[in-house]
């Protein structure tokens, strides 16, 4: 009697694990059937926008249905992360995580979210191809000129970045650790806001791609390139590592992410469909246009390279003894 007790029990959950992974395929079959909801966690025209309404546009087309976008900015990004990070893990709302919303704050103030625990890896959707640029204003020229006027001058440049806690105030940190010189950090709620200061010469220097239209319109000069390769559109203008300071780049990296326990059929699904529209040469170039490259990664890989950054940017912060101002 107990061994056929044993028995039933045992088919039946048997049955119940076949019933939920009927269920979790049907899922990932169907969806999405509603709009799908992708918070960015900084407010509109700033650079994690910019780079977002071309994947909407993209994935709306491809599935049929709207990917809205919602501005969730404020704390340099924590509080549309934090929202993110605690949205029902159903697949209808994902989050376009700037990758200093994952490694730099949780490693400079008390989080509400575990950057590896709360989020599953879903997709690659770019890296920032940008560098320093500076108001003519401003008198520099060149970066070697910028790095003597710093010297020369204490406190004098300021510097606009999305916020505190972000990468673009990281690669001005980290700057001022290699080069030894000493430039005041102006933290605003997005790159948006502090390009407009930097076009009025409130704050001298940014790090985004948002003032590079402004280089090529002539109002800001681009002083160098935070990548591996120099900018096509600039190829005159060096790299940091030309300019004598390798691994200095802080590589500013986003990543789509959805909340921790998203059916993992929706996730190679979604990463199947954006890593086919990634190698597509109409997002190529909506990408190039703003200034972004977009490295193909499985969910696996972008797992491996959160987790490597996170170790990298910890370090940064402990030598350079970076912290919020």
């Amino acid at each position: 009697m107990r061994r056929r007790k044993l028995l039933t029990a045992g088919g039946a959950l048997a049955a119940a694990a076949i019933v939920r992974n009927g269920t979790a395929l049907a899922q990932a079959q169907n969806w999405p059937d509603k709009p799908v909801k992708l918070i960015v966690p900084y407010a509109p025209g700033g650079a994690s926008d910019l780079m977002a309404r071309p994947w909407a546009e993209k994935l709306s087309q491809a599935y049929g249905q709207q990917f809205v976008i919602e501005n969730r900015g404020g704390a340099g990004g924590m509080i549309g992360t934090e929202a993110a990070a605690k949205s029902p893990p159903d697949g209808y709302t994902l989050f376009f995580a700037p990758g200093g919303t994952l490694t730099v704050l949780p490693l400079m103030r008390k989080a509400p979210y575990d950057p590896i625990k709360s989020f599953t890896p879903i997709a690659r959707v770019g890296d920032l191809v940008c560098g320093f640029v500076i108001h003519p204003s401003a008198g520099p020229k060149t970066f070697k000129d910028m790095i003597a006027f710093a010297k020369a001058n204490p406190g004098k440049l300021a510097y606009g970045s999305a916020g505190l806690g972000t990468s673009s105030q990281l690669r001005v940190e980290m700057l001022k650790h290699r080069a030894k010189i000493d430039i005041l950090h102006v933290p605003y709620r997005g790159s948006a806001d502090a390009l407009t200061d930097l076009l009025a010469n409130n704050v001298q220097t940014m790090n985004e791609i948002n003032p590079l239209p402004h280089v090529k319109a002539g109002k800001l000069i681009l002083l160098n390139i935070n990548h591996s390769t120099r900018h096509p559109d600039f190829p005159d203008v060096p790299t940091l590592t030309e300019l004598g300071y390798p691994e200095s780049d802080v590589p500013i990296w986003y990543s789509m992410q959805a909340p921790a326990g998203t059916p993992k059929g929706i996730v190679e699904k979604l990463n199947a469909k954006m890593v086919e529209i990634a190698a597509t040469d109409d997002m190529k170039a909506k990408m190039r246009a703003i200034n972004i490259e977009v490295p193909l990664q499985t969910p696996e890989q972008i797992a491996q390279h959160l987790v490597a950054d996170i170790k990298a940017t910890g370090d940064l912060i402990r030598d350079a003894n970076i912290k919020l101002e």
